[in-house]
């Protein structure tokens, strides 16, 4: 066996051993859990679109295409993003900030309309959903605003109420497009970002009651919402009109079983279920790998939320307060919109319009969640790096 060889074996042995964690600085884990979704959604992605892929494109393969060049693009974007310091994220969060209100602002101005919602920008053979890049750069504004305004929310009211004025602005205009779902992640990272900080309690319960009070009355005086929330209540009411896309995904479900039908044996992705590649990929998931599939997915995704969550404690104990508080927003904001995807088409929750993470097709998505997969891998790059830092520095001085 050449040197050549042997050295790529024991680097690859490094990767899977105790030893790697002493001198490795950044987490492989987090490329791991990545390659894995990536790997399941392309499959996923090519299963559930081929029927509607060959009647629409005459190429049953044409979104497992446009799916792999998404992912190699994210992956190249990443790479880049990967080079950027956290410090530059947090000087450069207001005007990121402000870039994404000017998205937000672009696309009820000359945004594509599909099936009633204006909510993409199409850039020649580029389509940009507008909230998704206003989700991250919201979270790094607002993980910014703790730092600066940590002891003011804390203590009184006026601090607290800050940046949900700044989500104020922004959940108009999303609701403009109208897109409600992107709304209620943004609400509930928020005020669970604003928690963690340290805010006290009754400020939640009020401001979570009017919260909900709003999301409830928006719902009620919007005709095509409220045909959801009641096809939700009651979806066999009337399952071939409001409720024909959730009785069709719960057939999916039912069909899965514990080990599934088999890659490829669907029945509802022959266009019995609309959307099947995007918002209901885990119910085509389910029917095909049944509840094995559907908890390796949401374990690989509960993994990817909890360290976040701990890289976020982990930041803050070393007094790095803005990487903390951007850890646990994309924590917060991976968890709520994994557990709204899955909930919605299995009749948890109303369906949103939310895509799976790193799983669901759409460009815009996957490259905006690969950034913030990125953001994570950096910040816990720049603790260990810190820490050699100070471990080095320590051997010096003895």
């Amino acid at each position: 066996m050449s040197s050549t060889t042997q050295l790529s074996l024991f680097k690859f042995h490094q990767w899977f051993t105790h030893e790697r964690k002493t001198v490795a600085t950044f987490d492989r884990d987090y490329v791991l859990l990545a390659a894995a979704m990536y790997a399941i959604g392309l499959v996923m992605v090519m299963s559930s679109s081929m029927p509607v892929a060959e009647r629409l494109f005459d190429n049953p393969f044409h979104f497992f295409i446009r799916h792999s060049v998404y992912i190699v693009l994210s992956i190249c974007i990443g790479a880049i993003v990967m080079q950027i310091p956290m410090s530059k994220w947090h000087q450069y969060s207001g005007p990121l900030l402000l870039s994404a209100i000017l998205l937000l602002l672009a696309v009820l101005v000359v945004g594509r309309t599909v099936n009633g919602s204006t909510r993409w920008i199409v850039l020649g053979p580029i389509t940009v959903q507008a909230a998704e890049p206003a989700k991250l750069y919201f979270f790094c504004y607002l993980a910014a605003y703790m730092v600066r305004r940590r002891e003011e929310v804390m203590e009184n009211f006026k601090g607290f109420i800050k940046p949900l004025v700044v989500f104020g602005v922004l959940a108009v205009l999303l609701l403009f497009q109208p897109d409600l779902g992107t709304v209620v992640v943004m609400f509930v990272t928020t005020f669970g970002l604003l928690f963690l900080a340290g805010a006290k309690l009754w400020q939640f319960v009020s401001i979570a009651s009017v919260g909900l009070a709003a999301i409830a009355a928006l719902a009620y005086l919007s005709p095509y919402r409220w045909a959801r929330v009641t096809s939700f209540l009651d979806p066999w009411a009337d399952p071939f009109g409001t409720g024909y896309q959730l009785t069709q995904s719960l057939m999916a479900y039912g069909r899965g079983e514990v080990l599934g039908q088999g890659l490829g044996n669907s029945i509802q992705k022959l266009e019995y279920l609309p959307e099947a590649h995007t918002d209901f990929v885990m119910a085509i998931l389910a029917e095909e790998m049944g509840f094995i599939g559907v908890a390796v997915v949401l374990a690989l995704s509960l993994t990817l939320v909890f360290k976040a969550l701990l890289l976020g404690r982990r930041a803050l104990l070393k007094e790095k307060y803005f990487e903390g508080f951007f850890a646990y927003a994309i924590g917060i904001w991976f968890s709520f919109q994994t557990a709204v995807n899955v909930g919605a088409s299995a009749g948890i929750v109303p369906t949103k319009g939310l895509t799976m993470p790193l799983i669901s097709s759409g460009g815009s998505s996957m490259i905006i969640m690969t950034i913030a997969l990125v953001v994570l891998m950096r910040i816990d790059h720049e603790i260990r790096v810190q820490s050699l830092q100070a471990t080095s520095k320590g051997g010096k001085k003895s």
